[in-house]
């Protein structure tokens, strides 16, 4: 069984680019060998800063033979009294058989022409030819050039490719305008520990190959021995490295052998906030941070360096001044900021501009402390937490015009803590300032401060009403000013810190606040359809709740449920998982005929969807089965319990309610005494109707159960 080499020989590739290559490659190829019937015994992608390369191991010589049945026309159309029609002699032809080999089969869907035909297997060699160009083109990513005088496009210039077939070169050329780029055996190693050009003897030998010339193609070999080497340098100074993923994924894709290298810097320096320190080290400068047993920042620090391992000292000597200066300016600036009170800041949000059409940061801080202001009304807080609210708000973006956070872009929130508390404000404010960007991402902390949710929540719905409100709307992929991540903190904070928030009252009086200040059309509407989209996609996809049971909550068709879920974000929260909760347990089933079947038929009668007690609807005196007094008796007992589950949101006293009162809606319908629900009598018909109705809107306290699938 051959083994077949690919290299591609590039100029240094973007360290993301690397690692998205290679994981569409292990696709891409995968499905093309598969489509072409080749089953190899192994894959191997691999890559680094300056290649790219897949080795496939026992791939076979070529595609095995085999034989495939062919539909073709139906035998209606294939013959016309008894002989053959264009359509049998035109799909004949095509498939290049003659008239004997054609059967008829019948199928579900009738009676059909087939052919068996069989299909010698091509040589591997001839269809590897023709798929590299397409696994070399048909990567994708960010910024592609163009080289030379070709139309290629590339993240850098391909300057060889490596074609092996066992211990031969495979013919292959990528053309680029007046030049071709041709396969061969000859690649390079190491840019400096092996400048010279190396030669691939077999496809089989390249991985040994290229590690006598210093380069680790294997791209988890090469992280795997950064992090060994990391933790043995960072173990020789009594420590332990802060390994980042992201960074080490950035890293590991910047060398082809890498070397790890112990800097130090003055320990005076340790006198800087730690996330200082660390975003200078990590951000700006790819080192790896070491701390003590405690967490403490030590004054050393690690880099991956892609150079001759003699000349550590020097890289470290070079590191070091590197980052010695970057400390000194952020010292400065910490010093200089600190000097001044948090307060003294806000003016100059005048001078900072939020959004063209939307005016400055200062004109939206203003904004952030009357959705605040009305969140802590609506929590019901008292005077202190409220006037701790306000401050939060007030300094929230006072950070942005230090002198660090100029210099530090990351740093925004962060620096904003500390600032606070070196000018006197409480400790719940200064975390609240940090804590109200939080979350940042999908995968980041939630604010666990009152005042961090509070702000962080009235921060992200003056974007979205603002910017919404400019007709600025999500659509497919295009988000720029990230609203959707926006909503979804929004309502993922109100669950979390179980925040009883109104958004309809919110999301109304921001839109009313737009308005005053811009000559729009209200974008209340979209605001609250945009977040009804993010509550559903959050149920389903961040709490796994069944598709039909959000439904159930959130009201197909029904303006009722629609309001109800953004009255209470919580409310909606807990029914969909009290729903799951009853369906894995079996209680759903329990309740779900009577129920639906109950449903469905009211909605048939005139009852309104909120009433719930039956002395004024129901007429017993047209009653003319017992199942028909049972059931009214049943709702009159039903009546005290389903308000209070629903004063209390007590939806285990609800179904507990629902399932003891089944077997009696079952008798209505199907017992000895059962009724016909639409009887002749139009007033008989619309009390039986009414019955149900009652029993619909005891049920909907939970769920719209029409909505729900068995």
């Amino acid at each position: 069984m051959p083994d077949f080499l690919l290299e591609i020989g590039t100029e240094e590739l973007p360290a993301s680019f690397v690692d998205s290559a290679i994981a569409q490659w292990q696709e891409k190829i995968k499905n093309h060998l598969e489509s072409e019937y080749l089953q190899p015994e192994k894959i191997n992608i691999y890559g680094t800063p300056r290649r790219l390369a897949v080795l496939i191991e026992g791939i076979g010589e070529k595609q095995p033979d085999r034989e495939e049945e062919i539909k073709g026309p139906p035998v209606s159309a294939a013959y016309k009294d008894g002989q053959p029609t264009k359509a049998l002699e035109g799909f004949t032809r095509k498939q290049g058989v003659s008239m004997d080999e054609v059967e008829i089969k019948t199928t579900p869907k009738g009676d059909f022409i087939f052919v068996n035909k069989k299909f010698v297997g091509k040589n591997t060699t001839e269809i590897l030819q023709a798929l590299i160009p397409q696994w070399i083109t048909g990567l994708e990513g960010r910024r592609f050039m163009r080289w030379a005088d070709g139309d290629l496009r590339f993240p850098r210039p391909i300057r060889h490719l490596v074609a092996l077939w066992d211990n031969q070169i495979l013919p292959l050329q990528l053309p680029n305008g007046n030049t071709t780029i041709k396969g061969d055996r000859s690649s390079t190693g190491h840019r400096i520990l092996h400048p010279e050009k190396i030669t691939i003897d077999t496809a089989k030998d390249y991985k040994a190959s290229l590690e006598k010339a210093f380069v680790q193609v294997d791209v988890n070999e090469r992280c795997e021995s950064i992090k060994k080497q990391i933790q043995e340098i960072a173990q020789k100074v009594g420590g332990k490295a802060e390994i980042y993923p992201d960074l080490l994924a950035e890293v590991t894709n910047l060398v082809e052998y890498p070397t790890a290298v112990l800097g130090s810097f003055e320990p005076e320096f340790l006198e800087l906030p730690p996330e200082v320190i660390t975003t200078v080290m990590v951000t700006h400068q790819r080192y790896f941070p070491i701390k003590d047993e405690k967490g403490a920042l030590l004054p050393y620090f690690i880099t991956i360096g892609n150079g001759d391992p003699q000349k550590s000292d020097i890289i470290a000597t070079g590191n070091a001044k590197v980052i010695r200066a970057r400390l000194a300016d952020a010292q400065f600036f910490y010093q200089a900021d600190c000097d001044e009170h948090l307060e003294t800041y806000l003016p100059q949000l005048e001078n900072v501009t939020f959004q063209e059409d939307l005016g400055t940061m200062h004109d939206k801080v203003n904004r952030i402390i009357a959705i605040s202001q009305q969140i802590a009304e609506q929590l019901n807080l008292d005077a202190t937490q409220k006037a701790e609210i306000e401050s939060t708000a007030s300094l929230c973006k006072a950070d942005l015009v230090t002198q660090m956070v100029y210099e530090f872009p990351e740093l925004q929130g962060v620096m904003g803590e500390k600032y606070a508390l070196v000018s006197g404000e409480s400790a719940t404010v200064a975390r609240g300032i940090f804590e109200h960007y939080l979350p940042r991402n999908a995968d980041d902390i939630m604010p666990h401060t009152l005042n961090g949710q509070v702000v962080g929540i009235g921060d992200r719905l003056d974007t979205i009403v603002s910017i919404i409100g400019l007709g600025m709307i999500p659509s497919g992929s295009s988000d720029p000013f990230a609203l959707r991540r926006s909503a979804n903190g929004i309502i993922n904070i109100a669950w979390h810190g179980n925040l009883g928030i109104n958004l309809t009252q919110l999301i109304e009086q921001a839109c009313n606040d737009f308005l005053a200040g811009h000559d729009q059309e209200s974008p209340l509407q979209i605001v609250t359809d945009f977040f009804l989209q993010r509550i559903q996609t959050l149920l389903q996809d961040e709490l796994e709740i069944d598709y039909d049971l959000v439904n159930a909550v959130l009201g197909e068709d029904d303006q009722e449920y629609k309001e109800r879920a953004l009255n209470s974000v919580l409310d909606v929260r807990n029914r969909a998982l009290f729903l799951q909760q009853i369906r894995d347990n079996g209680t759903l089933a329990n309740i779900y005929e009577t129920v639906n079947r109950s449903t469905k038929l009211a909605q048939k009668g005139t009852l309104n969807t909120t009433e719930l007690d039956p002395h004024n609807i129901i007429k017993p005196e047209l009653f003319e089965s017992n199942s028909e007094q049972e059931l009214y008796n049943a709702l009159e007992k039903l009546l005290p319990i389903s308000q209070k589950a629903k004063a209390n949101s007590d939806y285990h006293l609800l179904t507990n309610a629902l399932v003891e009162i089944a077997p009696t809606i079952s008798n209505f319908f199907d017992g000895d005494d059962s009724v016909l629900v639409m009887a002749d009598d139009e007033n008989i018909k619309q009390n039986r109707l009414n019955l149900l109705g009652l029993l619909r809107n005891h049920s909907r306290i939970l769920a719209d159960f029409g909505a729900i699938v068995k």
